[in-house]
């Protein structure tokens, strides 16, 4: 297998309070292969978006890098100056995030901020911009491309917003996307039209995919492996097929069981005990041990580490070995 276009190894991040730093990401590692889609699902505040932010150099004071490495196609691109890391945002490393009126000008022509983002970029003229934009928003599919560029963003459904959103992290070719929960604010029938055009697109363009998300039906559609994140950490990382049907951490097996199935017979889902802890108050060992019925006295004082567990990789004393159908009925 050829060397990964993304390589993240130890990455931490902290971000100063006043009774000392705070940890928001501890030691995750992972690697991401050219035309791979990696998900990463997990509950609100597990670190999925912080560690997308933290690829992209975007983290704000008084949040920070403390620790550990990103390469970019073997390249370290963590200690980077801003102006450094400018020129990479965008042209190496696109973002499509969850809002795109948030990520629009919303006083600036569609056509206009391709443009600008193009030229800043890449080495083109205008008018060679321009068509570029054109082309971009008719592989998006966006109708009528060559009139609807010159259109404002309020001019446009969410739906066609988001496509406009996803044609500007693609404007300057770039190797990587990270896309950050890029289908939670459409309904169901144009997130499936968002998810089938990722999927061609990363197929045509053969560029790799860190998907963020918190929808599982999502990442069963388009990953081809999934990291599942708790309280900072990667807790499994494997191939989706296995994540899915046979997860071995006690956390992804709660996860998946709570998964509707339109074949199970069963009255209830599956349901996780308790919540998440503050990143204040983690335990000292596995921060899922105070929820998880396999925990013994060693889950709460001491912390798991990836390990090989059948065909997926996680971090626990005791794997589960039931597929998820089994532990649901």
């Amino acid at each position: 297998m050829s060397d990964p276009i993304l390589s993240v190894k130890d990455l931490r991040v902290e971000f100063a309070t006043r009774s000392g730093p705070l940890r928001a990401i501890d030691g995750v590692s992972f690697d991401l292969n050219k035309g791979e889609v990696l998900g990463f699902v997990g509950e609100s505040g597990a670190g999925k978006s912080l560690t997308g932010t933290a690829v992209i150099g975007l983290i704000d004071p008084p949040g920070k890098i403390t620790g550990g490495e990103i390469r970019l196609e073997g390249r370290r691109i963590d200690h980077l100056s801003i102006e450094e890391l400018r020129r990479i945002r965008g042209r190496e490393i696109g973002m499509i995030f969850q809002d795109p009126l948030t990520s629009l000008d919303p006083l600036m022509r569609i056509g206009d901020q391709l443009i600008e983002t193009i030229i800043t970029h890449v080495a083109v003229s205008r008018t060679e911009a321009r068509a570029r934009a054109v082309k971009l928003l008719e592989d998006v599919g966006i109708p009528a491309a060559a009139e609807r560029v010159m259109s404002y963003p309020h001019e446009f459904s969410g739906g066609m917003r988001q496509r406009v959103v996803i044609a500007l992290a693609l404007a300057a070719e770039p190797k990587v996307i990270i896309a950050d929960e890029p289908t939670t604010a459409l309904d169901v029938s144009v997130q499936a039209q968002i998810i089938a055009l990722l999927k061609k697109l990363t197929s045509e363009r053969g560029m790799a995919v860190m998907l963020i998300t918190h929808d599982m039906g999502v990442i069963a559609q388009i990953a081809n492996r999934v990291a599942v994140m708790y309280s900072g950490r990667i807790v499994e990382i494997g191939p989706v097929a296995d994540v899915v049907r046979q997860p071995a951490h006690p956390y992804s097996m709660g996860l998946m069981g709570s998964i509707p199935s339109l074949h199970a017979e069963h009255a209830r889902l599956k349901q996780i005990p308790g919540s998440m802890p503050r990143l204040t108050a983690l335990p000292a060992g596995c921060a899922f041990s105070p929820r998880c019925e396999r925990a013994d006295a060693r889950c709460k004082v001491e912390r798991p580490a990836l390990a090989a567990t059948g065909m997926t990789t996680s971090a626990c004393f005791h794997p589960v070995t039931s597929t998820v159908a089994e532990v649901a009925g």
